[in-house]
């Protein structure tokens, strides 16, 4: 009788003598083991470059908005309904205008700036080279403000403002494409065909993901809406609070303010919204989490596809193995044993796969932040979890053929040929 001991030994035994005829096997047929493994490589990879570029995209939005300060109230025009999202209205009321901006100032003793933006994307020219990016006109407050500080030259001032000066702050990325290595400051660019004298260059922000804060030009609000535009409206009021402890209390005020301003009914919903740094900064994250799940679902395909180029080769690997399966059968081995065999065979392909989609992935993340400018975050999670996808992919499409292997019938697999 054989005793519990020496069952479990004989037992690692088999699993270790099927190990090494499975990773035989693999190494007997090289380049075909490699090609089936391509899937599994593809997708592992994939997932963990689509988690990666989304976390990092995420964290360096997040690291901006909330370097501008967490004391800045945004008015947009629209009712805010769930989830962070502003519904546009039909009407005028709907719209915010220099009048509310004066409002806010007079009437709301925790605000320390108010900085009203008008913004638009247009062609813009200089000699032979054109760029189409998005105009903010505003006010000289909007430099301190919104934390968009001139390298090179300098703001332009109240007065000028005042006077519908034809000046322009460009960005890099749009000082970059319309002058190349050539200083702007001064030079005149013509923007929806006008012409506007360059005075200033801002500090660069660099790209975060899909948003580039260096492809804009900052004209004044008057200049915008009076000679550029024709509009007497406005797309946001950005609020600087004295101090964080305020921020309830301005946001109460500035509701109360704009509410009696656009004549709204104790019964009407607003027709604008009020949000912080935290709403911008969770309805980014939430949003952005959506995008980052959805690219890693797409991209997990692959590793199903993976799954069914190796149930497909192993398939053909028991039909031309029959009789090598027929001759283990006839020495001994048993149907778990032959099963036990080709299901390790698949884990190692899948397992192999796994490992070295890892390392495409976490390279092919270095190297797009490196030179595609594209921030990106290695997730140990996404890592982990990926991983484990791709061995029970193994596990699950190599049953199967594990199963069908075992079944097979002695003297029939004798015969084989």
């Amino acid at each position: 009788m054989v005793s519990e001991a020496e069952g479990g030994v004989e037992q690692a035994m088999n699993v270790t003598e099927s190990f090494l005829t499975a990773l035989g096997a693999l190494f007997a047929n090289k380049l075909r083991a490699l090609l089936t493994m391509l899937g599994i490589i593809i997708g592992v990879a994939a997932v963990i470059t689509m988690i990666a570029i989304g976390e990092g995209a995420q964290k360096a939005v997040t690291e901006r908005i909330q370097a501008l300060g967490s004391n800045l109230l945004f008015i947009s025009p629209g009712a805010q309904r769930g989830g962070g999202v502003t519904v546009i209205m039909s009407g005028t009321s709907v719209r915010l205008r220099n009048e509310d901006v004066e409002a806010v100032r007079e009437q709301v003793s925790s605000a320390e700036a108010v900085v009203p933006e008008f913004s638009r994307s247009a062609q813009v020219k200089y000699q032979n080279r054109n760029w189409n990016t998005r105009i903010v006109g505003t006010v000289p407050e909007y430099e301190y403000v919104r934390n968009f500080r001139a390298a090179d030259g300098r703001y332009f001032t109240l007065s000028e403002e005042r006077s519908y000066t034809k000046v322009a702050i460009l960005g890099k990325t749009v000082a970059e494409n319309l002058f190349g290595t050539a200083d702007p400051i001064g030079k005149s660019i013509r923007i929806a065909g006008q012409s506007f004298e360059v005075i200033g260059i801002l500090e660069s922000k660099g790209q975060s993901g899909w948003q580039n804060p260096d492809d804009q030009i900052i004209v004044p609000l008057s200049t915008a809406q009076r000679r550029l535009f024709g509009v007497d409206y406005l797309s946001q009021i950005t609020v600087k609070v004295v101090n964080d402890q305020l921020m309830d209390d301005a946001f109460l005020t500035i509701e109360r303010v704009l509410r009696r301003a656009h004549k709204l009914r104790e019964e009407q919903d607003n027709d604008f919204s009020i949000r912080n740094q935290a709403d911008i900064i969770t309805t980014f994250q939430e949003t952005q989490q959506t995008f980052t799940f959805l690219l890693a679902g797409i991209a997990a395909v692959s590793l199903l596809v993976g799954g069914i180029g190796i149930m497909n080769i192993m398939i053909v690997s028991v039909t031309e193995r029959t009789k090598e399966i027929g001759i283990r059968k006839a020495i001994g081995a048993r149907r778990k044993d032959v099963m036990l065999q080709f299901l390790i065979e698949s884990v190692v392909m899948s397992v192999a796969g796994g490992l070295m989609g890892i390392g495409v992935g976490v390279g092919g993340s270095s190297l797009l932040t490196a030179y595609g400018n594209l921030p990106s975050l290695i997730s140990v999670q996404a890592i982990v979890m990926s991983f484990v996808f791709a061995a029970f992919v193994g596990i699950f499409f190599g049953l199967y053929p594990a199963w069908k292997a075992a079944q097979s019938n002695v003297i029939d697999a004798l015969r084989y040929e």
